[in-house]
């Protein structure tokens, strides 16, 4: 099977692993919309795109008529956007969990919901989460974070379930930290409250990988190009995690 004219979207599309994944899925012939806030960073991927907020649930669902009115059934839904804050929980308020949890997993669940129709009609299709070692274990200082990441691990393994005979499967992406624009703003907050230097920050952060490195986001928009394939077809209700080992 291949992804030729299948479309695909992408949230959070507009940088990082989104925006590379997205390029990636083009590049092999599918139909791909991005989706993001921010107009403008979607306007820079110079691919299809639709604002959208997938914490709102009749935007995502306006967002996802648009695009299917405009560029066909959704065949595979991407969903990348997230964001991070690190805390210590003693600091964990409801705001601050409740932020955590509407990007993280309930923007997952409103995308997943909005694509779902045309993938039953089809009897073919595939979910994807881009979650994180974060909803494999715990970490110091990210509770509300991998509270929402362990969130989205078991709605994955419950919708794989749920949806197996329709041809459709359901699988998460667990990456460790990522070489992109969201590390690079988590590594500044991490100096802006520490006396470590940004050299030190790092090491700290990739201590945890055996390989002794970031994961780059190219490694997670292969990931993903290969559980579209048909050699992943049997692949549902996975967590995998690209870690270097960690995990």
């Amino acid at each position: 099977m291949s992804i030729q004219g299948k479309h695909i979207i992408v949230t959070g599309g507009g940088s990082g692993v989104g925006a590379k994944t997205a390029k990636a899925l083009a590049k092999q012939g599918a139909k791909v919309t991005i989706m993001g806030r921010k107009e403008t960073p979607l306007q820079e991927q110079c691919l299809p795109y639709q604002i959208c907020d997938v914490t709102n649930e009749k935007n995502v669902e306006a967002a996802f008529d648009v695009v299917r009115s405009e560029y066909g059934p959704i065949w595979g839904v991407i969903a990348n956007a997230g964001a991070a804050k690190s805390l210590p929980f003693k600091k964990v308020d409801q705001a601050h969990l409740q932020s955590m949890l509407a990007v993280n997993l309930i923007g997952v669940s409103n995308s997943f919901r909005a694509g779902l129709p045309d993938m039953l009609d089809a009897n073919d299709g595939r979910m994807i989460a881009i979650a994180s070692t974060a909803g494999l274990k715990g970490y110091a200082y990210a509770s509300a974070y991998a509270a929402a990441k362990h969130g989205v691990v078991g709605l994955v393994r419950s919708l794989a379930i749920e949806i197996a005979s329709k041809g459709i499967t359901v699988n998460a992406i667990c990456p460790g930290y990522i070489e992109t624009p969201l590390l690079d703003s988590a590594i500044a907050d991490i100096i802006k409250k520490s006396s470590m230097s940004r050299i030190e920050v790092e090491k700290s952060l990739i201590k945890g990988n055996p390989q002794d490195r970031f994961i780059q986001a190219d490694e997670v928009a292969e990931a993903v190009l290969w559980l579209c394939s048909n050699g992943a077809r049997s692949v549902n209700g996975h967590a995998m995690a690209l870690s270097g080992g960690e995990i």
